[in-house]
């Protein structure tokens, strides 16, 4: 069998029960920049925060700098990531009519827009479909041989989305996070009950 079908075998079996809902992809875009560098309870509770106080850039705009701070703190970094908030709303507004773009390009051309953040946006926030490199996006599949270990994140994404039909890719967005928390760890992997160490390179190599 295909090593990528098979990958996405144990996904689709443990995983793909998963409820996966578009959002408004303004809420999803603040969430995604709030979610850097924290852990995702910190992130809960600053989108919470802020969400309960705005809706939409407009009223990001119009919120004191110094209360959009108080607001998503729980994030940490709140002075930069408040400040980025700022910015984003004031693009989205001023050149994009108040809405959020719906290209990868014209997201990631704005301030603390990076790849991962534009594509979680197109996936969750608009149903475009986009597969997302986080850090376990990026370590699975390199740790099974799928992608070189050399391969940047451009890559692994080209080379994922080359090999898995487009209809699955929210399968491995959310799936492999997942897999990532519970077996495939970045310190101390559970291989011992992974279901696919017998097509791991890692497991192999007695790492």
């Amino acid at each position: 069998m295909n090593r990528f079908w098979r990958l996405l075998e144990v996904l689709e079996k443990r995983y793909g029960d998963m409820e996966f809902f578009e959002k408004d992809p303004f809420r999803v875009l603040i969430t995604t920049i709030l979610s850097q560098r924290t852990r995702d309870e910190n992130t809960l509770a600053a989108s919470k925060n802020l969400f309960k106080k705005v809706r939409t850039p407009e009223d990001i705009l119009k919120m004191d700098i110094k209360t959009l701070k108080r607001l998503v703190k729980p994030a940490g970094m709140y002075d930069q990531k408040a400040r980025k908030i700022k910015e984003v709303s004031k693009i989205i507004v001023e050149r994009f009519g108040g809405e959020v773009p719906k290209t990868r390009e014209e997201l990631m051309d704005m301030l603390g827009v990076g790849y991962k953040t534009a594509d979680v946006v197109l996936m969750y926030g608009l149903g475009i479909p986009s597969i997302a490199i986080d850090t376990h996006c990026n370590r699975i599949p390199k740790r099974l041989g799928l992608v070189p270990e050399s391969a940047d994140v451009e890559e692994v994404k080209r080379i994922l989305e080359r090999n898995i039909p487009k209809e699955k890719w929210w399968l491995v967005n959310l799936g492999l996070v997942q897999f990532g928390r519970e077996i495939c760890r970045p310190v101390k992997p559970r291989c011992d009950v992974c279901p696919l160490k017998d097509m791991c390179d890692f497991y192999r190599r007695g790492k």
